[in-house]
């Protein structure tokens, strides 16, 4: 989205997950199904990097995450992480609590639309990156589990405890933080956090589909939606409504919102340009 890139360009090398682009749609599979693509040290540095090299790349519109096998992703990996963070110091704990949460707000800046594909279990961490995506779709076998306080840590990680509430209301984050349990697909939607929940076979069709209306849509009203809906979490009433008079106003200047009329005294679809 922006022709600057400075020193470090966007890259598809990337050696610990499975990164592809097609037709617009960045993929990231995570690609340890043996251990239901449990987190490394080097899979939560490349995905801090990677989400922030996404808005630089002018081939890309909408990000899907998803698991290989059975599992979305099972958390950080119990033997590789925490039994290597136990020798750590202090300093070294907080610089990788901090890259952990560096992945969520990565996420939620970055101005493309995220879906998470969720294939099967979404533990810990990965229950976190599923939250934070825009979309989740989610497979009938699959299972979100916040569970932190499971291993005598705080229910609240990687920003976990500032979007669960704003999204499923205080008394339920307060239930699912703290106690930790899973919850099925079933629960998943009558909480509101599924986009869709679809039969397992049908998982990888339904992502696919609203990933490609994603990527054909406007993309400059997608970035700023997303943008607006960020920032005014945290802005009272007033605030809110002056932001969204000053981005829109600047949209309505913007070839896309020019040829939405013209398609429309056409009468035909827009095509869209993202500008």
């Amino acid at each position: 989205m922006t022709p600057f890139i400075g020193t470090s360009r966007p890259s598809d090398e990337w050696k610990h997950f499975r990164f592809t682009v097609a037709d617009g749609v960045a993929t990231i599979t995570l690609d340890r199904p043996e251990k239901l693509n449990a987190l490394t040290f080097e899979v939560y540095a490349d995905l801090r990097d990677l989400l922030r090299q996404l808005p630089q790349r002018n081939d890309t519109k909408v990000l899907v995450i998803t698991g290989e096998g059975r599992g979305f992703c099972s958390g950080g990996d119990v033997h590789e992480i925490i039994g290597e963070l136990l020798k750590s110091d202090h300093d070294r704990l907080l610089e990788f609590t901090r890259m952990t949460g560096a992945v969520v707000q990565n996420m939620r800046e970055c101005p493309l639309p995220i879906i998470a594909s969720i294939n099967g279990i979404a533990a810990g961490a990965g229950s976190v990156i599923a939250l934070a995506a825009d979309f989740r779709v989610v497979a009938r076998s699959a299972s979100l589990a916040f569970l932190f306080t499971k291993v005598g840590l705080a229910g609240a990680d990687m920003g976990s405890s500032y979007l669960l509430p704003r999204m499923v209301g205080l008394s339920k984050a307060t239930e699912l933080l703290m106690l930790g349990e899973k919850i099925d697909s079933a629960t998943i939607a009558s909480l509101g956090l599924a986009h869709r929940v679809v039969d397992d076979d049908e998982l990888v069709a339904v992502t696919a589909e609203l990933a490609r209306a994603l990527a054909e849509g406007p993309a400059l009203a997608y970035a700023n939606t997303k943008l607006l809906l960020s920032r005014e979490l945290d802005m009272d009433l007033a605030g809110a409504i002056e932001l969204e008079a000053t981005t829109q106003a600047l949209l309505m200047t913007t070839a896309d919102h020019a040829e939405f009329y013209r398609a429309f005294t056409e009468g035909r679809k827009p095509r869209w340009t993202g500008t």
